[in-house]
């Protein structure tokens, strides 16, 4: 079996099928055919996949015209039949793993996914997870339920983790440009997966088992977490202060060793840097350890938005405005800037908490022109605002929480009434500074 596998990567005969169609999963096709495969998208979302096979993408950094090119050349099909699954060579996983209300891994998706699998899965098939998770999710969740199809791992199909790394909105970062870390089952399962990635992406690297490669995505995330953590720790201080937490670091980084710059917010955004340090604190949990350093980092991240709102307030109220009552327009619902990407986005926890002040909320944001459905938010149905003279000038604050390169911010600031910037997004505006707040 291993060997007609290989050779079928070898020779791109291999079908490779994407399960989970968004920010992961489109990405990735486009880099399988880039390369010459021909590939299968699965979704349990009807409208993705119609969209799909009219030629038309949802995913901001994935054009239309991609779509249409993979569609036009027969080397992507969509649907939402998986008892099609057998059809594929490769089965690659970006299905969401999401947190728990009480904060604890959300592993339905997976789960679900791997039983689906088990169901039409046969010899000769390679299934990957590359969902952000924690260690032994591969060995301990996935591998049970495969098992369950009667098949021997390692023999009959193979199994691999290899985290996805994908960057939305870089421009310098495609899914084919960024090395892949990928660890096996077993030796077999490790040598056919690599193989697979190494025609699809700029390098493979290997590492001795998947527990590591799981291990190695949430290093990657929770580092992120824990520094930027310390930034918006600093800035909270800097503030009470009157020292400018954006020019500090642009000051510190100016030392050519020993320091990155990681930036504060509203709070973090995303589909992983927010959860993943939870991951872990929850395995330690589960080991008997405590990781003291990453929960801190935890819930100073997860109150920036109650910081924020804080702010806002006290600084109404020095205009003698309460915040009840008050117009407020908050600029950018997308997690970072100049994506459409709106998971877990400190702007939700924003909006929840203005809804509970009582402020008459609008919003715009270039790339969401409706407020999407969120998991754990009561979104408003609502459409984003055209940002006129008039509008501006209208609202009691002009809230920055996500800085897209699309805003003019000199034009902003001059018609605004006032601007409270979470981003330092109004940096180089040089008119109507009295009108800047930050927090």
């Amino acid at each position: 079996m291993a060997n007609q596998l290989e050779q079928a990567i070898k020779d791109k005969s291999a079908i490779i099928g994407i399960i989970g169609l968004g920010y992961v999963g489109l990405p990735l096709i486009d880099a399988f055919v880039n390369t010459g495969f021909k590939t299968m998208g699965f979704d349990v979302d009807q409208n993705k996949v119609d969209q799909l096979q009219a030629g038309k993408s949802y995913i901001k950094h994935i054009p239309s015209e991609t779509v249409a090119k993979w569609i036009a050349k027969e080397q992507f099909e969509a649907t939402a039949d998986f008892s099609r699954m057998k059809e594929a060579d490769a089965l690659l996983i970006c299905v969401p793993t999401p947190l728990t209300t009480s904060r604890d891994p959300d592993l339905t998706y997976v789960e679900n996914t791997a039983k689906v699998i088990a169901e039409t899965l046969r010899p000769g098939q390679l299934v990957v997870l590359e969902s952000t998770t924690y260690p032994t999710t591969t060995r301990d969740v996935m591998l049970p339920i495969l098992d369950n199809a009667g098949l021997k791992v390692g023999e009959d199909y193979y199994l691999a983790y290899s985290p996805e790394r994908e960057d939305p909105g870089n421009p310098d970062f495609s899914a084919a440009g960024i090395p892949k870390v990928v660890g096996g089952i077993d030796e077999n399962s490790l040598r056919i997966a690599s193989a697979l990635y190494s025609h699809a992406v700029v390098n493979v690297i290997q590492v001795s088992s998947p527990e590591v490669a799981e291990a190695c995505k949430i290093l990657e995330n929770t580092y992120r977490a824990v520094n930027i953590a310390m930034v918006n720790e600093l800035k909270t201080l800097f503030d009470r202060m009157g020292i400018d937490v954006w020019e500090v670091i642009d000051a510190a980084k100016t030392k050519p060793f020993g320091f990155q710059a990681f930036y504060p917010g509203p709070g973090l955004g995303g589909h992983c840097i927010p959860i993943d340090p939870f991951y872990l604190s929850w395995l330690a949990r589960k080991e008997g350890q405590t990781t003291r350093f990453i929960e801190l980092a935890g819930e100073v991240n997860t109150r920036m938005p109650r910081y924020v709102i804080d702010r806002l307030a006290e600084f109404m109220n020095e205009k003698a405005k309460p915040l009840k009552g008050s117009k407020i327009c908050m600029l950018g619902v997308a997690y970072k800037k100049d994506v459409d990407d709106p998971r877990e986005s400190p702007s939700f926890h924003l909006l929840d908490l203005l809804m509970e002040r009582g402020v008459d909320f609008t919003y715009n944001d270039p790339h969401i022109p409706k407020l999407p459905k969120m998991r754990h938010h009561d979104v408003p149905a609502m459409e984003s605002q055209e940002l006129t003279p008039e509008y501006l000038a209208s609202q009691d604050c002009v809230l920055i929480a996500t800085d897209h390169s699309a805003y003019d911010y000199d034009f902003i600031v001059k018609h605004s009434q006032m601007v409270l910037d979470t981003r330092n997004a109004t940096k180089n505006v040089t008119e109507g500074r009295e009108k800047i707040f930050k927090a």
